[in-house]
């Protein structure tokens, strides 16, 4: 962005972030960053594009650290046009090649990490799409399993078969979630990749260069299906474990899908009160307020390609100051 672009950028985002109860946070999130494009993960941004977008967040907004965000935030003393970084769920190239791009811009961010897939391990979700990928040409039959059959002889086709699956799998208990993946993978017979998830050793580089590590559940279960004492087994055993790696106090919580009510409820906004969580991010797109509830805190991911296209993004969500929560 030209000197005359972000100079503009800066104007209009320190108007658009100010109101009546204050300067509001924009919490962006992400996943992946991929060394380039992939058609069966299309919505996942590539080296080119996240750095295009950390460019303009460079030029044009502040960018915080979350913790401190959200102090300023309470306090009424955050600065115009700011903004917070945040990965959810741990992924290998958020280590290598997202942390290289914010280092070289001096940026910071939070990382959310899913402590039962360090070190080898494969999210259900990727097994899903990691299967189709490698399955032969043809008709994959998974009616056993009572999910169906599926051509599989484009990428259209195979994008139609990880969207199917994953939404007819998502809401399931863990254990016939795992199955139902396990016989999958077993089905396509294939080798899968396992180093997708970042090892311990790369949470802790993330730390050491300066980056926030917050906890994101063991196994990244639906939070509001579980009993209370798996629902606060999963909360406080992936901060001990990060807690270990790291060395350092871990308050950050993010929601596994972090959508409110549906998600999550006011039973596990509470365990994370009573844990000592100093502030939570849920999915629910919209800004952060002065009275925001901290816990639940908003966050939205701008898929937008081209620097103008995001900039503009960036100013209009901060006109979304009424996100859901639960109450």
């Amino acid at each position: 962005m030209n000197s005359l672009g972000a100079s503009i950028c800066r104007l209009a985002g320190a108007v658009a972030s100010s109101g009546r109860q204050g300067r509001k946070l924009s919490i962006l999130m992400y996943h992946r960053v991929l060394p380039g494009p992939d058609p069966l993960r299309p919505d996942e941004f590539d080296r080119q594009s996240f750095r295009l977008q950390m460019e303009v967040l460079s030029d044009c907004f502040n960018v915080l650290p979350l913790g401190r965000a959200v102090e300023l935030l309470r306090s009424g003393t955050l600065p115009s046009r700011a903004v917070s970084i945040t990965f959810d769920d741990g992924y290998a190239d958020n280590a290598t090649i997202a942390l290289p791009i914010l280092l070289d811009l001096d940026l910071t961010a939070t990382f959310f990490v899913t402590t039962g897939f360090l070190d080898g391990g494969r999210m259900w979700n990727d097994s899903v799409i990691e299967a189709i990928r490698a399955a032969e040409c043809g008709v994959l039959d998974l009616s056993d399993s009572g999910l169906g059959k599926f051509e599989l002889n484009s990428t259209d086709q195979r994008l139609t078969a990880i969207s199917t699956l994953l939404a007819k799998l998502k809401y399931q208990p863990i254990s016939a979630r795992d199955d139902s993946v396990a016989r999958l993978v077993s089905i396509v017979g294939k080798h899968l990749p396992n180093d997708l998830m970042m090892t311990s050793d790369q949470v802790r580089d993330l730390a050491d260069a300066g980056m926030t590590i917050g906890a994101h559940t063991v196994q990244h279960p639906i939070l509001k299906n579980l009993s209370d004492e798996d629902a606060q087994y999963e909360i406080r055993q992936s901060r001990e474990m990060l807690e270990q790696i790291t060395g350092s106090p871990v308050d950050q919580f993010a929601y596994p899908n972090g959508r409110p009510n549906m998600d999550y409820d006011r039973r596990d906004v509470e365990l994370l009160r009573g844990l000592g969580f100093g502030s939570a991010v849920s999915t629910a797109w919209g800004v952060c307020a002065r009275d925001s509830d901290i816990r639940q805190l908003p966050r939205f991911t701008p898929w937008d390609r081209t620097r103008g296209r995001f900039a503009l993004r960036m100013l209009h969500n901060y006109s979304r100051t009424s996100p859901d929560t639960v109450r």
